[in-house]
């Protein structure tokens, strides 16, 4: 799976450079599907329950799920980058948001929390910790801060399958205390953050779902496992522990 992170950060990189005025999300999409491929994996994304990309490309008030479009990028959008590889026989699972060009002043705060509740997240993902330790700071950050979690979508424990359980929340609800994280387990960490209301709707291609109130959005996403210490170790870094697209000075 460390491998699977490494192919998936260059994948990620290579879009977050291609990104700019004009450019269409089926172009962001079509370089990461040669990265992921000419590093010998597949998109995991690609073909799952009938995904037509290798990427999910989410514009502005597009929250998760959203399939690439030929409209030209914009000046001032944000723009969610979440993709997924197979590798050997594992998955993993990634993604971030990023600006093109000069972003709003809300843009850029929604981006830093979002990216800052994710490793909030993670600080919480040790052995007999629960999963509400990691909803509830995630949760906690968010909305102090102003901001919203989505409620209707969640992480996911990730490895054979892409989706596997246990769920993983961005919001602290009673039955979560019963999960207790225990080591080698694996699984997607994915603050989704709106800039508004937490509600949100799926559109006609029922596949992208957007905030209901037209509200910007963002999302970041790590593939986690706890080690046999029962500590966090980040999956989806570079070859030599990059974290600098998650991690981008707002």
């Amino acid at each position: 799976m460390r491998e699977a992170g490494s192919i998936a950060y260059h994948a990620l990189k290579a879009v977050k450079e291609a990104v700019t005025h004009g450019v269409t999300p089926k172009e962001l999409d079509a370089i990461a599907e040669e990265v992921i491929r000419k590093m010998g994996a597949v998109p995991s994304f690609k073909g799952y329950r009938n995904y037509p990309a290798a990427t999910c490309i989410a514009v502005n008030d597009a929250v998760v799920h959203a399939i690439p479009t030929n409209r030209p990028l914009q000046e001032g959008d944000i723009v969610g980058i979440d993709l997924g590889v197979f590798y050997e026989g594992v998955h993993v699972d990634t993604g971030i948001t990023v600006g093109v060009g000069r972003i709003s002043p809300l843009a850029r705060k929604l981006l830093r929390v979002t990216s800052e509740a994710l490793y909030k997240g993670i600080e919480q993902a040790r052995a007999s910790n629960t999963v509400w330790d990691i909803a509830a700071a995630i949760q906690n950050w968010v909305e102090g801060h102003g901001f919203s979690v989505v409620r209707e979508l969640v992480g996911h424990g990730v490895g054979r399958y892409l989706h596997e359980a246990p769920e993983i929340p961005n919001f602290a609800e009673p039955r979560l205390k019963q999960i207790t994280l225990v080591p080698l387990m694996t699984f997607a960490v994915e603050p989704m953050v709106t800039a508004g209301d937490f509600r949100v709707k799926v559109l006609a291609d029922n596949w992208t779902v957007v905030t209901e109130d037209g509200s910007l959005a963002a999302q970041f996403e790590h593939t986690v496992a706890i080690g046999q210490d029962g500590e966090p170790i980040i999956l989806t870094l570079g070859p030599n522990g990059e974290d600098d697209l998650w991690r981008v000075p707002f």
